[in-house]
């Protein structure tokens, strides 16, 4: 994992300067290479072949590579294509693979990705990024200039001025709690899309989708399926501990990590090193004791932290400057802590369990709403209609669950998660834009719609931009074994009601069921949360809404009697993370443009 940077103009600011902003990115090598006006940059965190051989800018034939990532099936694609590499690196194959498919060969990788080629003869710049986004690329186009690069500062940097806010980036940001799409906080700089890559050339711009999901349902015997998850699994696990040098693994507790973390030690004949973090207070959000009887199940070499509020307090301006735009996802500051301890230990690279909620089903909306789309498809236009025109809260146990049907029969948004903002209709449309929408069973699959929503929206621009982002600001990779997309796709070919099960994750827990304890199966879900609300409060009281205030009068775009409700109800534990939001935002604000 790495650092990548490049232009396509005479630069203003030194090219080693800007560079230099990527250092955290690969503390292990820094690498500058300029031709004709187009300059390239390159930091290395070295993870496979650690020989000076491998280091970046990589150049071959006239052809100049800046590559941020790993390619686990490389070996194979040696092999399959009979590619004449010099070295043994992962880097070389994606250079001789453009040389042999142009940009056809994208569905080939395996891997966590983004990268530029820069094709010298043609003067012609070839930029891709992985199916799910777990490698970042920004870049900014006017003015016939092209920048790119894996962090937003150093393109601010380049163009010598910082960009105005982005007004849709916010809107969206107050909805998902991260700008979506290509959008970030800044006018003018763009994030490039999963499964997506850029033609440069002649200062004309093309993008392009090279990855959709086949939802086709092919599998509908348990059997079958869990077999299949299995052993995939397997063979991600394996793939991903492809490296030069030791991985370890992160233990939340939780069922996702504790089964990497178990099949990781059942592959391997070496203790293997697991990390933990926990609270010293408010212990009701710690899951340690769920890590610790993991450890103990794998017999791994297990490493607990516990974050105190102070540390916690002191993390809030350094989270900041990492994340270079808001980011509501206050679990960015134990990820922090945690990679610090992980960083001093030695390890470079570790395995974390992202993606299985949204394959397999995990979360309660899933099934919630299954219920209420079966019911209401089982009724007569005529029962449709006399329930409109009742009360539907007497047909319902809750009211949250009576207002999920008025929206229903209304044919209103019902997901309230991150996929609120659409319509049903509008999913429909997005579903049918990024992925091959078909299933032998039925024309469509309204958990598939939500299923997909949130792994675009909430792991593809939310999760994996703060994993990344914290993780490599520390100098430390990680691997996702869940988002291998061989795993993604065969999660859509499995019948919707059979992942549905009777149960949460239900394919998944019976997999689980023959690698970690039942403890950990059958326990609640909790997520990766921390006390965050509380320590603020504690620490910072009326300064936090005088912060939110004082932004406030300067950009003068929120309502602030709505502001003072936010955080009234936020110091009693309610609407807490909008309140993080808002006050994540402010301080960004402030430091920005204030």
């Amino acid at each position: 994992m790495c650092g990548i940077l490049g232009f396509n103009f005479k630069e203003k600011e030194p090219l080693e300067n800007l560079v230099k902003l990527l250092k955290n990115r690969g503390p292990n090598n820094t690498g500058i290479y300029s031709i004709n006006n187009n300059s390239f940059g390159h930091t290395r965190l070295s993870i496979i072949d650690l020989k000076t051989e491998a280091n970046q800018p990589m150049v071959f034939d006239n052809i100049v590579l800046v590559f941020n990532g790993e390619i686990y099936n490389y070996k194979d694609l040696i092999k399959e294509h009979n590619l004449k590499c010099v070295t043994s690196s992962d880097s070389e194959v994606i250079i001789r693979l453009y040389q042999k498919f142009e940009y056809k060969f994208l569905n080939k990788l395996n891997g966590a990705f983004a990268f530029c080629i820069y094709d010298i003869k043609k003067d012609l710049y070839f930029c891709a990024r992985d199916r799910y986004g777990k490698k970042p690329f920004y870049f900014y186009t006017k003015e016939n200039l092209f920048i790119f690069s894996s962090l937003i500062k150093p393109i601010i940097k380049a163009i010598g001025y910082t960009p105005s806010l982005n007004k849709v980036a916010l809107s969206q940001y107050l909805q998902y709690f991260v700008p979506i799409g290509d959008n970030t906080f800044y006018n003018d700089i763009k994030k490039l899309e999963p499964s997506s890559y850029i033609v440069y050339q002649n200062n004309k711009l093309s993008i392009k989708k090279y990855y959709k999901i086949n939802t086709n349902k092919t599998i509908f015997d348990e059997k079958e399926a869990l077999e299949k998850i299995e052993n995939t699994l397997l063979k991600s696990v394996q793939l991903r501990l492809v490296s030069d040098v030791e991985v370890g693994s992160l233990l939340s507790g939780g069922i996702d990590s504790s089964l990497i973390s178990s099949i990781y030690s059942k592959l391997t004949n070496k203790k293997i090193q697991t990390f933990s973090v926990g609270y010293e207070t408010y212990t009701k959000y710690c899951e340690l004791p769920y890590a610790k009887l993991l450890s103990k199940h794998i017999n791994s070499n297990h490493h607990e932290l516990k974050l105190s509020k102070q540390t916690f307090i002191d993390s809030l301006e350094d989270i900041l400057d990492s994340m270079e735009e808001p980011h509501a996802d206050p679990a960015s500051i134990p990820l922090d802590f945690l990679c610090k301890h992980i960083k001093k230990s030695g390890i470079k690279t570790v395995l974390s369990g992202e993606g299985s909620d949204e394959i397999f089903l995990g979360y309660d909306n899933y099934s919630k709403f299954d219920k209420f789309y079966k019911f209401k498809n089982s009724l007569t236009l005529a029962q449709k209609e006399f329930m409109k025109s009742n009360l539907i809260s007497s047909l319902s146990k809750s009211n949250k669950e009576s207002e999920y049907l008025k929206r229903l029969l209304n044919d209103q948004t019902i997901y309230n998660s991150f996929g609120e903002i659409f319509t049903l209709n509008q999913k429909k449309q997005l579903f049918k834009k990024v992925a091959t929408f078909k299933s032998n069973k039925e024309k469509s699959n309204h958990v598939d719609w939500m299923s997909y929503i949130d792994l675009k929206i909430w792991i593809g621009d939310a999760l994996l931009s703060k994993v990344d982002k914290i993780s490599m600001n520390n100098s430390i990779e990680t691997r996702n074994p869940f988002l291998d997309f061989n795993l993604v796709d065969l999660s859509f070919k499995i019948d919707t009601d059979l992942k549905l099960g009777n149960t949460n994750k239900y394919l998944l827990k019976k997999v689980a069921s023959k690698y970690i304890p039942d403890e950990i199966i059958n326990r609640s879900k909790k997520g990766f949360n921390s006390p965050y609300n509380e320590w603020l409060h504690e620490e910072f009281k009326d300064e936090l809404l005088n912060t939110i205030l004082k932004a406030n009068s300067i950009h003068n775009l929120f309502n602030e009697s709505y502001i003072k409700e936010i955080y009234t109800q936020a110091k009693n534990n309610k609407l807490k993370q909008h309140f993080y939001a808002l006050y994540n935002f402010s301080l960004w604000y402030l430091k920005t443009y204030n």
